[in-house]
């Protein structure tokens, strides 16, 4: 299979709930196994809100308001044999309407993190995961 030849757009739901974030352990490439924000591909005709809710319940079950976009990452990888990623991640902040937050979809687990909690996972978390909680946090302080 021949690598893609361009970026891939894809959205992260940036939710905040009681001091908390919600994050989901990846269970496919790229990031298989580290925690990181619910996410993936925006769909054909697909506004990256509407995406960025959608693959929010579909991971976590969680449903949330769509909001402003936070930022956006690049995420390329190196080559690896046939596997190379380059993903520029629209992160988009979501407000949480309801759901606790349980593994889905392509989930291996979830749960709320406090910025902590979320600093000490260290290599275990994606890139740019600690940036994102506090900026969502600081969204939502009073």
């Amino acid at each position: 299979m021949q690598p893609p030849t361009h970026p891939v757009p894809a959205v992260l739901a940036v939710v905040a709930r009681e001091g908390r974030v919600l994050l989901v352990r990846r269970a496919n490439p790229p990031d298989a196994g580290r925690w990181g924000f619910p996410g993936g591909h925006i769909e054909w005709g697909e506004s990256t809100q509407a995406a960025a809710v959608r693959e929010l319940h579909e991971e976590t079950g969680v449903c949330a308001l769509p909001g402003e976009v936070l930022t956006v990452l690049d995420m390329i990888t190196p080559a690896d044999g046939e596997h190379r990623h380059h993903f520029v991640l629209i992160a988009v902040r979501c407000q949480w309407v309801a759901g606790e937050g349980e593994a889905n979809d392509d989930a291996l687990d979830a749960g709320w993190f406090t910025p902590q909690e979320v600093a000490g996972l260290g290599a275990t978390a994606s890139v740019d995961v600690e940036r994102l909680a506090r900026m969502a946090l600081a969204l939502n302080a009073p």
